[in-house]
């Protein structure tokens, strides 16, 4: 295991305040110059199965209120907005400094069975043999200042290996479809809790990038702001992190300083384990 996985393994045993109330660490995992949307996301979804037993998430719908600040922690605050018979409700508030930074619903779902379908996953060369991000970042470093390489190349807990990887300093404009392997061995003989809330971390990972891949844009090219604006997310089936799961993503919109993403994640069997759609922010930066 890795320190970067163990840290994100940290970050999602929230502490107890209260009976609902829980405080989560702000710090750490995907970035430390702020935190990361998927970091809240997961340890909001964290927050709300502490209040709910023996049913599994099926759906996730949360809004980006302000931006985190990762110097302090997080405190969640849990409504049981409602415990029926087959579904469970949670509305999960993240907040810092007295401040909403998040806001999420939640259902959960007893285990049922049902009529099953699915779209058949692309076609798509396997992780073996490409480049792994880590060494992507390695080799173009030196094109960074000493102030920001440090972070640019810094340790993270998820591995991902990108299909059809840009130049990160000047892309050329392309198709929105975007595709990329990802897993984190570390979340071997983790519980399905702790499954589902690694990949909902994981699911905010090159999501937005779809919408700038037609623009020849990225966030290292400058000239743009970005940020997750919303985030929903259905859980299909089991999530066995640990193993490499094929990340399937596109732009169908962008328009109105906002662009809008889907993205469907399969396990290398072909099964749909989960549906994602994000809308972000996409505003043009004026020059000086």
């Amino acid at each position: 295991m890795t320190s970067a996985s163990y840290e994100l393994l940290e970050l999602l045993d929230l502490e107890r305040l209260e009976s609902n109330l829980f405080r989560g660490l702000g710090t750490g995992g995907e970035t430390s110059t702020r935190i990361f949307g998927g970091h809240v996301i997961a340890q909001a979804l964290a927050a709300g199965y502490y209040t709910v037993e023996d049913r599994i998430c099926h759906s996730l719908h949360a809004y980006f209120v302000r931006a985190g600040d990762p110097k302090i922690p997080v405190v969640y605050q849990v409504d049981r907005t409602r415990d029926g018979g087959s579904f469970t409700t949670r509305r999960v508030v993240a907040m810092q400094n007295g401040k909403q930074i998040l806001t999420m619903s939640a259902s959960f779902h007893i285990n049922e069975e049902g009529w099953e379908h699915q779209h058949v996953m692309p076609k798509m060369a396997g992780p073996e043999g490409l480049a792994e991000r880590a060494e992507l970042r390695a080799a173009v470093a030196d094109q960074l200042s000493e102030k920001h390489r440090q972070e640019f190349t810094r340790l993270r807990p998820i591995e991902i290996r990108e299909v059809a990887p840009r130049d990160f300093f000047a892309p050329k404009p392309t198709g929105d479809v975007n595709h990329m392997w990802f897993r984190m061995s570390a979340a071997k003989d983790t519980s399905p809790v702790m499954q589902q809330c690694l990949l909902a971390y994981a699911s905010d990972l090159n999501l937005l990038g779809s919408a700038l891949r037609p623009h020849g844009l990225t966030w290292f090219k400058g000239g743009i702001m970005t940020a997750s604006l919303d985030h929903a997310m259905w859980f299909h089936a089991p999530v066995l992190f640990e193993d490499w799961h094929l990340y399937s993503m596109d732009s169908p919109f962008a328009g109105g300083a906002r662009g809008f993403n889907r993205g469907s994640v399969y396990d290398r069997h072909g099964r749909l384990i989960a549906s994602v759609a994000q809308e972000g922010l996409m505003r043009k930066l004026q020059k000086k």
